[in-house]
């Protein structure tokens, strides 16, 4: 098989349950999360294939939760970002966002830019966080914008359209937590994504069990609809 892992998808499911399980608060278990995107992170930018990582970090349904958890996710991001721009300097890791950021406060808003900016010329990896994202919203969005300008509403046009698109299809999926679903992630990329579905928690997972994925994705036979 000639499998190329240029673009990997994760839904980074887990945290909360791993924090449970070892007596603590969930969002010690969002604070390992965070170390564990780290890692991954600078682990994807060496790989010799991988081009894009995006992360499901923060859907349009996770307002729904209690609001002390919303907030503490809300902070954990604004560190994130301050803190490692230097390690996204280093890996040579661009910087990108998918979703709806209007929503956060002006201050992470402006941290979500300046880490944009400063990283903008890389092209070692792009990562592509998903913050206040849903695939059905994303979609539905741009078929209204087709709509209202009278266009025709075809798959090139919607591609054009759909905001995520412009970082290509989606080669292998992966979520973590034991859970066998999308969750509205990247609905439209992942139309002929390899899916692998791991038992491990998102704060236990690492490059080894990445690597392992895409050796097994190397061994599947992709057909894109034919034979």
């Amino acid at each position: 098989m000639n499998n190329t892992a240029r673009h990997i998808a994760i839904i980074m499911d887990g945290n909360g349950r791993w924090a449970t399980e070892r007596g603590l608060k969930r969002v010690k278990g969002h604070e390992q999360g965070a170390e564990v995107v780290r890692r991954v992170t600078v682990h994807a930018s060496n790989h010799p294939e991988v081009e894009v990582l995006t992360l499901y970090a923060f859907s349009t349904e996770n307002w729904r939760r209690p609001k002390m958890e919303v907030d503490f996710l809300m902070r954990l991001l604004n560190n994130y970002l301050k803190k490692e721009l230097p390690t996204y300097i280093k890996n040579e890791v661009r910087f990108e966002t998918i979703g709806d950021i209007s929503r956060f406060s002006p201050a992470l808003q402006e941290q979500i830019d300046k880490m944009k900016e400063a990283t903008k010329h890389f092209k070692k990896l792009t990562q592509v966080l998903a913050l206040n994202y849903g695939s059905q919203d994303e979609i539905a969005r741009a078929a209204e914008s087709l709509r209202k300008e009278g266009e025709e509403i075809t798959k090139e046009r919607l591609e054009e359209r759909i905001e995520s698109s412009k970082f290509g299809p989606v080669d292998i999926l992966i979520r973590t937590g034991g859970e066998q679903r999308l969750s509205n992630f990247l609905l439209w990329q992942s139309a002929y994504a390899e899916l692998f579905f791991t038992q491990t928690l998102w704060p236990d997972f690492g490059p080894e069990e990445l690597e392992s994925i895409i050796e097994a994705f190397k061994k599947r036979h992709r057909r894109f609809g034919g034979i």
